[in-house]
């Protein structure tokens, strides 16, 4: 019953380490070091940056649709999540984060960096990355916009939308024990939701 839900959870935890593995042993470098990236190396922690922020949002949609149906739909549970659609249930978010990380990446290699080569950031992030060119950025800004834009309001609004559905079935519970259980099922990825677009939502 519980192994598309540890499914999810391996593919969250997974995306985390990678994320984890890519960046720290280069920022820890920078405290001992000069701080120097390459060209080549910031536009590869640019690509794998966009690619893990954009299919964390959709990992993190996949994770809600589970919980919606382990809740509003527990007889079908089995039969929906199986084996084959939990696969393309991930391989969505990641091919959703790749053409995102590549759209962000292609609009920046068409810019030309003639003038100051001072990132003012730890990493190589869009916003940082376009106060250096010396040629208009208003595509680049465009592109930034709309990919963030669709992913943010494509998985945040249904995510709320599968949790205003399942807080209509946990309320048509009968038994108290059974609401408890219902939102003891959620509450570690409610959190997580909160976390992710709340500190996503402060930073911009």
């Amino acid at each position: 019953f519980h192994s598309p839900m540890y499914f999810l959870l391996f593919n969250l935890s997974f995306r985390d380490l990678c994320y984890s593995c890519i960046f720290t042993p280069k920022m820890l470098n920078d405290f001992v070091s000069e701080n120097v990236i390459s060209f080549v190396g910031c536009m590869t922690q640019l690509v794998f940056f966009c690619f893990f922020v954009n299919s964390e949002c959709y990992i993190l949609l996949a994770m809600a649709y589970d919980h919606y149906v382990a809740i509003c739909k527990p007889l079908l549970y089995t039969v929906t999540m199986s084996p084959q659609f939990c696969v393309l249930l991930m391989f969505g978010p990641y091919m959703a984060g790749f053409v995102g990380a590549m759209a962000y990446t292609e609009s920046m290699l068409r810019l030309s960096f003639c003038d100051s080569n001072i990132i003012n950031h730890h990493l190589c992030k869009v916003l940082p990355l376009l106060q250096l060119p010396c040629t208009s950025t208003c595509s680049n800004r465009l592109v930034f916009f709309i990919v963030v834009g669709v992913v943010i309001t494509t998985s945040s609004n249904s995510i709320f939308i599968s949790y205003i559905l399942i807080l209509y079935s946990i309320l048509c519970i009968p038994s108290a024990e059974g609401r408890a259980k219902a939102f003891s099922t959620c509450s570690s990825h409610i959190l997580a939701v909160a976390l992710f677009f709340g500190s996503r939502a402060f930073t911009f």
